[in-house]
């Protein structure tokens, strides 16, 4: 594990001011003492006292609740102390300069998490998921999170750990004890266990990852030059984010909008129109996006006349309009400008088709880092007659699984995440 300094830092946690109440957070092995200097004798663990706080010329700073965790049952497996200032301005500025006259030192970005990773009190799966938790948006990344945050991902993984561990105990007893007739493996057997867990693990990598919740379901209009997509992109976000205009070609680029529709968060793009050939390099560019963008997205909308790229929505556009005649069959949609009830019934249908695409609330997703390190895992659970490979083998699985809950979490890994905290977390 990762050493830290033995330093002592403090931080607002809370919001920033002005606020009804602010919480300054103290965390170390030097956190007791500050509590005694500026607020005299602390009440007993874990209950809440009314204390003066005092800066270093004894003068009063506020009148605050203070809490102490003595470790190394804290959040951070430390020493811990709470301070529940009034969220003035001022009256926060001048409890850090009391504790920074004591020598204690500000957080950095997600300091107290990673002392409690360091600590033992979470592991780096829970760590991840509280990043997550910290920048969710809306119910279904919410969920997610606190999920991962209550170690829904570190118990998959050790589920997993413990019974590669058990096929690896079997293969070694039968290296160990080869010579022993009371000790008998049947690796027909160890291989059926191996090829179960292995189609565990593939359907756990197939299922939709946590980033579709943080990034968006990808929904991309596409269709010919002039097919109305940058006129049904602003009416699916209700705003002005694409450039309308009867020209055709006149959007050269993909343009994402990220919208909330019920709670899920989707990514909306609006692409140049398809054409065989053009002589415009600028517009050759743009339908080469447009078909990449179509490549990775979970669901394409299709506004051509003619029949849809299979598993395409196919939206009959600008319905409302004169001579538009009625849509050809088969036409999932029509939708028209002045009519809002076409653009939520589009909503309800891509609802309706990328309700598999998020990950589901009972499931616990796992991030890009987590599935890579699956996919590892699942790659050398191969079947083999030879013991030793087999043992050898097991062991990479094993360490793979291990290195989810952070037993290879390495600086540069750490910096990474716990970047993305507030510098109170």
């Amino acid at each position: 594990m990762i050493e830290l300094g033995r330093d002592t830092i403090f931080a607002l946690s809370s919001g920033p001011p002005p606020a009804a109440i602010a919480v300054v957070r103290v965390s170390g092995p030097g956190a007791l003492e500050a509590a005694w200097t500026i607020a005299g004798r602390p009440p007993p663990p874990r209950r809440a006292g009314l204390r003066a706080l005092k800066d270093e010329d004894g003068r009063l700073i506020d009148r605050a609740l203070v809490l102490v965790f003595p470790k190394p049952d804290s959040a951070t497996g430390e020493d811990l102390v709470e301070l529940q200032l009034h969220g003035g301005r001022a009256v926060v500025a001048a409890v850090e300069r009391a504790l920074a006259a004591q020598g204690l030192r500000r957080a950095e970005a997600g300091e107290f998490t990673r002392r409690a990773l360091a600590n033992g009190r979470v592991d780096l799966a829970q760590a991840e998921g509280l990043a997550d938790l910290l920048q969710a948006e809306t119910e279904a990344q919410r969920v997610q999170a606190i999920g991962a945050v209550e170690g829904a991902v570190s118990a998959l993984a050790r589920r997993f750990g413990e019974r590669v561990l058990a096929l690896s105990a079997e293969i070694e007893a039968a290296l160990d004890f080869a010579d022993e007739d009371d000790v008998v493996v049947d690796l027909r057997e160890v291989g059926a266990a191996i090829a179960t867990l292995r189609a565990e693990m593939a359907n756990l990598v197939a299922r939709p990852p946590v980033e579709r919740l943080r990034d968006g379901i990808r929904v991309v209009l596409t269709g010919p030059r002039n097919a109305g997509k940058s006129t049904l992109l602003n009416l699916l976000v209700q705003r002005e984010a694409a450039i309308v205009s009867p020209i055709a070609g006149t959007t050269r680029d993909v343009i994402e909008v990220p919208v909330v529709v019920e709670g899920v968060a989707y990514l909306v793009s609006d692409t140049a129109g398809l054409v065989d050939g053009t002589a415009d390099p600028v517009e050759a560019i743009g339908v080469e996006r447009a078909r990449a963008a179509a490549q990775v997205a979970d669901i394409v909308v299709w506004l051509g006349d003619d029949a849809p790229p299979a598993g395409a929505v196919w939206v009959w556009a600008r319905a409302d309009e004169e001579g538009r005649g009625a849509p050809p069959s088969g036409v999932d949609v029509a939708t028209a400008s002045g009519r809002p009830e076409t653009i939520a019934a589009l909503w309800r249908l891509v609802g309706t088709r990328t309700a598999q695409a998020p990950p589901r609330a009972d499931l616990p997703a796992l991030n890009r880092r987590q599935r890579d390190l699956v996919e590892e895992a699942a790659a050398e659970l191969v079947a083999d007659d030879d013991p030793l490979i087999l043992a050898e083998r097991l062991r990479r699985v094993r360490t793979a699984l291990a290195r989810i809950t952070g037993a290879d979490a390495t600086e540069a890994m750490l910096d990474t995440l716990f970047g993305r905290f507030c510098i109170g977390k």
